[in-house]
């Protein structure tokens, strides 16, 4: 499944890409791009475990920039 998503307070592109990086490691994501200057993720994984894949993927968001949040 592929889907978009907003992101909150994104602060630049050098978060954007060691998010990027971060999330390829989480187990059933196919693919991932985070656009800093549209403040968008898109996020193809597994489908049976979509939420819990996005959990993960919160938190890894989480750790390299606390203020930014992915708009669930």
């Amino acid at each position: 499944m592929r889907k978009n998503f907003k992101m909150q307070d994104l602060d630049c592109a050098n978060c954007a890409a060691k998010m990027e990086e971060a999330i390829r490691k989480i187990d059933g994501v196919a693919y991932i791009s985070i656009s800093f200057m549209a403040q968008k993720m898109v996020i193809e994984a597994d489908d049976s475990r979509f939420d819990e894949i996005m959990q993960q993927v919160a938190k890894a968001v989480r750790k390299v920039d606390k203020h930014c949040e992915v708009i669930l």
